[in-house]
């Protein structure tokens, strides 16, 4: 794998997406420029138990980097950069989650393991995107918490329109009875981390903890990259 990587960065170099530094999408200069929270705010909703998140969607940088993972030209591998800047944070935690501290040492098979759930895309935007970024975000943290990710249970069954054009209450209409669950035994009494990029409203991922709940889910807690 690193000879793999060695050899695509020597064809394919990386920028840093803000000052243009060879090397990686975001350098250490720029990096910098994050305000990686060390402490947990405690964010709860009717169906959400928590929410955690390194970082405001408010600074300038963290807008550009997201807008260039979902939107063209996508930079699909930009999920292990926006990924380490999460898991930074869960580092920095005095007082870890439990699914950070314990989940990785629990039987996979046992009901009340924690497992993580991407906010899913509608195959029609999936395909025109080419990756779900919540999923992509998932996979890395799936191997940093040690517990596995499960993506085809959580679907979304209907386009809306993009949320960032509407009210908060345009929103949550927006986006009623788009989710359903396949295979609810998948969720049915565990625990679940559900996966987006960021969180602005709060409601993709409040209607989707609501369906979570609806199928037996015992508790959620969310992780984005940003909040609004």
């Amino acid at each position: 794998m690193w000879k793999k990587d060695f050899f695509l960065d020597i064809i394919f170099p990386k920028f840093c997406l803000n000052c243009g530094k060879e090397g990686d999408y975001l350098c250490e200069d720029c990096q910098s420029l994050l305000d990686i929270s060390g402490f947990h705010q405690t964010f709860s909703t009717k169906n959400m138990r928590d929410l955690y998140f390194p970082l405001s969607y408010q600074n300038f940088l963290v807008k550009k980097i997201i807008h260039q993972f979902k939107y063209q030209p996508f930079i699909k591998e930009l999920s292990k950069t926006l990924a380490s800047l999460i898991i930074e944070h869960f580092q920095l935690l005095d007082n870890k989650p439990d699914f950070l501290s314990s989940a990785g040492r629990r039987n996979y098979s046992n009901e009340a393991d924690f497992i993580l759930i991407p906010v899913p895309l509608t195959k029609r935007r999936l395909k025109w995107r080419g990756v779900n970024q919540a999923e992509e975000i998932g996979k890395e943290l799936a191997l940093f918490f040690k517990i596995p990710l499960i993506s085809d249970c959580l679907i979304k069954i209907r386009e809306t329109p993009p949320q960032v054009e509407l009210s908060d209450e345009e929103r949550k209409e927006n986006i009623k009875g788009v989710f359903i669950i396949r295979n609810r035994e998948l969720v049915k009494n565990r625990r679940i981390v559900l996966v987006d990029d960021v969180l602005t409203t709060g409601s993709t991922m409040e209607e989707c903890t609501r369906i979570l709940k609806t199928a037996g889910a015992k508790e959620i807690n969310g992780v984005v990259l940003a909040r609004g």
